[in-house]
């Protein structure tokens, strides 16, 4: 049952993606970042649905006519050199062995981001992608809450096995960048209950984070709960509620939890800490040596033997930053810098361009809250090894089609939407328009 409840939106969604590609960028999106057939148990688990949908789309993209320029902005041509930055260094990184696969996924992500900025345009694409990122992951996240509740926070949670998020800290990163775009979105929604929900979901998103006892997650959270508050509109409620729920949440966890959070002061009596340090040295001495960086696999002992004062901790870079640095070189490290300093800045003119204008309202309140996630991905992926992960970029996608969107003034050419379908009368006015077209 599980696997058809996965199986059966794919199958829909590739036939649909045949005649209206977007949908099938949808569908890429739900499939790479949430991973559901990774909670199955049968012959979903290991089928090709990325395949399908990244093949159906490619194929409607031959024969739309709604089909578009990628490049739509300046954070766009970051990607594009980093793509070809990532190329470069993979063909000659010093052992490419083990690296395929990995230069294989990133290669796949960063090109379906380009396939959805070609076929993207409307607010309703802006929209419906933006809910696809929030609910793969918020559904991870409720789960994940209602986890860490019942088990009283004695246990961590993760992510799909398999997947990007199947460690707990980076499930955890991923969580926090997840509940500005929640937020984004309750700000959208007029129904009520709808609000309380996403409400209820951005507590248990923060709740699963904090169960995955992740120290570079919860610097993460205050960080971006802090800029929040400064920006919300009335930031003594606002404190008020985050300090009572701040207070909720870490005297609901455990003493293990607690003991955990605190070596962050006495990092250097902790293995973990001393094994990032050690990966640290390595990768800014290895890009030293190595122009292109020595490639996607890093964590090698005779790595750590040459460039690190710590040749027997081997570790996995545990930072975006540092992983970028020791794979890709510092040209590889500045160019992926440079991506997301100009997805801010991109964030940052939409706030301050649509606030003004009634009908794009809603997209100063998507630059706002994407600077947030951002602002959560830059303070968590310090400590974590999240560079490839497509949720970032699917972000930077969304502020730049609402940039473009803004800047033509597409309110004035987009129909208006149509109203949910239990609000519309039949053969009233609406129905009539949407008949004769």
């Amino acid at each position: 049952m599980r696997d058809l409840l996965v199986v059966l939106p794919v199958v829909i969604g590739c036939l649909l993606a045949l005649r209206q590609p977007w949908i099938g960028v949808l569908v890429w999106t739900w499939l790479s970042i949430m991973n559901p057939h990774r909670l199955t148990y049968g012959f979903a688990y290991s089928a090709p649905l990325a395949a399908m949908a990244a093949g159906t789309t490619l194929l409607g993209l031959l024969f739309t006519r709604e089909r578009g320029w990628p490049f739509k902005g300046p954070p766009v041509v970051w990607l594009a050199l980093l793509m070809l930055w990532l190329n470069l260094s993979w063909i000659f990184a010093q052992d490419r062995a083990g690296d395929q696969e990995v230069w294989s996924k990133v290669m796949k992500i960063d090109f379906m981001i380009l396939v959805a900025l070609a076929v993207m345009h409307s607010k309703r694409h802006i929209m419906g992608l933006a809910w696809v990122v929030a609910m793969s992951l918020a559904v991870l996240g409720t789960k994940g809450g209602i986890f860490t509740i019942l088990t009283g926070g004695s246990y961590r949670t993760v992510g799909p096995a398999g997947s990007f998020l199947d460690d707990n800290n980076q499930f955890a990163l991923a969580l926090i960048i997840t509940i500005p775009v929640l937020r984004f979105l309750q700000l959208q929604v007029t129904w009520r209950r709808g609000r309380q929900i996403l409400g209820l979901m951005m507590l248990l998103c923060a709740l699963a984070a904090l169960g995955s006892q992740s120290r570079g997650a919860l610097l993460a959270l205050g960080a971006m709960v802090l800029a929040m508050w400064w920006r919300g509109n009335s930031r003594v409620l606002g404190g008020v509620f985050i300090a009572v729920a701040a207070v909720a949440m870490v005297a609901f966890m455990p003493d293990s939890w607690t003991e955990r959070m605190n070596t962050i002061q006495t990092y250097e009596e902790d293995a973990s800490a001393q094994g990032r340090i050690s990966a640290w040295h390595m990768a800014w001495n290895a890009a030293q040596d190595h122009l292109f960086g020595l490639g996607y696999i890093t964590w090698k002992p005779e790595y750590f033997e040459r460039y690190s004062p710590f040749p027997k901790a081997v570790f996995a870079a545990h930072s975006i930053y540092f992983q970028m640095m020791g794979s890709h070189g510092f040209i590889g490290l500045a160019i992926f810098l440079s991506l997301w300093i100009s997805t801010w800045f991109t964030a940052g003119w939409l706030r301050k361009h649509a606030a003004g204008i009634e009908e794009a309202r809603w997209a100063a309140d998507l630059g706002n809250l994407v600077q947030m996630a951002l602002l959560g991905y830059a303070v968590g992926g310090a400590f974590l090894s999240l560079a490839y992960f497509d949720l970032p970029y699917n972000l930077m996608v969304l502020v730049v089609l609402a940039r473009v969107w803004v800047a033509t003034r597409a309110w004035e050419r987009e129909p208006p939407p149509k109203p949910p379908f239990w609000k519309r009368k039949k053969g009233g006015p609406q129905e009539i328009q949407t008949r004769t077209g």
